[in-house]
């Protein structure tokens, strides 16, 4: 594939990030999509291409064919289809591979993609035989590891070594970073109001190193000082959506807005007991299939679910720690599951065009079950 073929990422936006039972409570997964999708489809129109279609991420909403749905409410008109995608936290990122894959093959020449997730809305799910809630689907089936994302962070700071003071400096610096991008109105470009919501209300400037080391261990009692991993070195649970336009590059022209060339991607998979170290193995996959290395790379959005799930990725993959997450990731923002990879393309877009540095950049998730998914992006001159 020439880089005149690749497709291409324009107009990226989002909400904002807003915790669980906070400013989007009683929004439905859907009502979040839609305007974003309406406000990605309206920056497009001076092209004059119908879009063929909508592509989403989600993986706790309500079921059906969400992209569908929110498609319809964006008023995108009856005849846009859509479709839903699911592999987890990876869903958002996935839905934006789904359809450069679309465009590459000469399927599509303009398709709207990314995520959405509502924890706040998610309904309770149980299993019919016992009636028992759960709160997710098995990562795994029985006889495999299947530990929630918590244990398995907490597992993987053990088997790496990464140490709480190391875990709480990283958060810190994500609560710093978020705090001052939101404040200096870094984000404003790139959010979409709903309802007049349009500011991330996570990120805590005083959320230092002093204040995370009051948190008790998350995965024990407060007296086992074995733990590292709390709720302060860890994401929160979060509503919110992202989308973009993914086309060709003659389109992206005409518009004249600004690019990305999508110029690789990777999914792969590994030890389910092991999920944090996904965005590792998809990276890792992702350099190799774009013929660069970890120094190629000058800006990284790794979703930021636990502190020691990230910096075991950056060891893995030999990163500078300077290019990951610029303006804070989603300790500091929050994790809307199924948009959490659409949304690192959004501030991968972002600071790529606000920055003189013609290095590539590198979003990667990693997945419960021991997936990972990534992508490579250039800038388009």
């Amino acid at each position: 594939m020439t880089r005149e073929h690749a497709p291409v990422i324009v107009a990226a936006r989002r909400t904002a990030i807003g915790t669980a039972g906070r400013g989007f409570a009683r929004h439905a997964v859907d009502a979040l999509a839609a305007p974003v999708l309406a406000a990605v489809a309206a920056e497009v129109a001076p092209a004059g291409v119908p879009v063929d279609d909508v592509v989403l991420g989600n993986c706790m909403g309500p079921g059906g064919d969400l992209a569908r749905v929110a498609a319809l409410r964006a008023g995108l008109g009856a005849e846009v289809p859509g479709v839903t995608v699911d592999r987890q936290c990876g869903s958002g990122l996935d839905a934006v591979i789904q359809a450069s894959s679309r465009v590459r093959a000469g399927d599509a020449r303009l398709v709207l993609a990314g995520g959405a997730e509502s924890a706040s809305t998610a309904p309770h799910r149980s299993w019919p035989d016992s009636g028992e809630r759960y709160a997710r689907a098995p990562f795994a089936p029985p006889g495999l590891p299947d530990p929630d994302m918590g244990p398995a962070a907490q597992y993987l700071a053990g088997v790496r070594g990464i140490g709480r003071e190391r875990q709480d400096a990283w958060a810190a610096r994500s609560h710093a970073r978020a705090a001052a991008a939101r404040d200096a109105g870094r984000f404003d470009a790139e959010v979409v109001a709903v309802d007049g919501v349009a500011r991330d209300d996570r990120p805590r400037a005083t959320m230092d190193a002093t204040m995370l080391a009051r948190f008790a261990p998350a995965f024990g009692s407060a007296r086992d000082v074995t733990g590292t991993v709390t709720a302060g070195n860890s994401c929160g649970f979060s509503d919110g959506a992202a989308a973009m336009a993914v086309a060709t590059a003659d389109l992206a022209r005409d518009l004249g807005l600004p690019a990305l060339r999508i110029r690789a991607t990777a999914v792969a998979a590994g030890d389910p007991a092991l999920p944090g170290l996904g965005a590792a193995w998809a990276g890792r996959r992702a350099l190799v299939g774009a013929g660069m290395t970890a120094h190629d790379l000058g800006f990284v959005e790794i979703t930021e679910a636990f502190a020691a799930q990230v910096l075991a990725v950056s060891d893995e993959l030999g990163l500078d720690e300077e290019t990951i997450s610029g303006d804070g990731g989603a300790i500091a923002l929050g994790h809307p599951w199924g948009a959490s990879g659409a949304v690192l393309l959004v501030r991968l877009a972002a600071r790529m065009a606000a920055d003189d540095d013609a290095r590539a950049g590198l979003a990667a998730c990693s997945i419960g079950g021991g997936q990972g998914v990534a992508m490579i992006v250039e800038r388009v001159a």
